[in-house]
């Protein structure tokens, strides 16, 4: 059984967090880590994918991430704008590679397949499979009765290492909806706002801890799960790849 090492929590800035993940890919291809996995609750956060930069809204876009109360950030992993709060879940699991590209449509059928296998645990009429005019729109993302978009998966894969992140919305549904209408909007990408809420308007018991117990318990069936934490180092690294992320302010 592969051992990961397991760090159950972000960081208190938004930024930082989105660098660490960076930082613990670097970790995995160095040897200083094994593999690792990151389970957290986010602040509430809006994540750019490099092709939305370029559209004629960004910055204006930009701008109402942050009306919302949102912290608008650039991410290197693919896909296209998202949201997420502290009704979600941020996944992030990282191992090494031995070879570049090898794989990576089989591991977003198998993350999507085991994600579906952790929510149907509890119950949930989870489905793998994009459904029309949701935001970020992929084949792999998981969806709740056919309905509503509740994690969307992305990943970074270079020669030596893969880190494969998703996020998952699992209650308070308005904050997300509302940011994503007028950020879609200001991009000018059409979309269909009732895709984008949460697990809870169609499983109104749900929880995050629950779902946060349900997928340990889906990883601990395939994975050794190691606690760690993050060193004094890696938390210093994080900051050189804060500049990639960041997001200036145009207002």
């Amino acid at each position: 059984m592969s051992t990961l090492h397991f760090l159950p929590r972000g960081h208190d800035d938004p930024l930082t967090t989105l660098s660490l993940a960076r930082v613990l890919l670097d970790s995995v291809r160095a040897g200083r880590r094994p593999g690792a996995l990151r389970i957290y609750r986010p602040e509430p956060t809006v994540v750019f994918g490099g092709r939305d930069r370029f559209l004629a809204g960004f910055d204006d876009a930009v701008g109402k991430a942050r009306e919302a109360g949102f912290t608008p950030l650039l991410r290197t992993l693919g896909g296209r704008v998202a949201a997420y709060h502290h009704g979600s879940l941020v996944i992030d699991h990282v191992e090494p590679a031995d070879q570049m590209f090898t794989g990576t449509q089989a591991r977003f059928t198998s993350f999507g397949d085991m994600y579906v296998r952790a929510l149907q645990s509890l119950g949930v009429d989870a489905r793998l499979g994009e459904i029309p005019g949701e935001y970020c729109p992929g084949e792999h993302s998981v969806n709740v009765a056919g309905k509503i978009k509740a994690i969307g998966t992305a990943q970074r894969v270079t020669k030596t290492g893969w880190l494969f992140s998703s996020s998952v919305i699992v209650t308070d549904p308005a904050p997300i909806r509302s940011v994503l209408t007028d950020v879609e909007a200001a991009l000018g990408v059409d979309w269909d706002p009732a895709t984008g809420g949460s697990i809870s308007e169609v499983h109104p018991d749900i929880t995050v801890d629950a779902v946060e117990q349900a997928f340990l318990a889906e990883y601990a069936r395939g994975y050794d799960l190691e606690p760690s934490e993050f060193s004094a180092e890696e938390i210093e690294a994080a900051g050189a790849y804060n500049s990639v992320s960041q997001l200036e302010s145009t207002r």
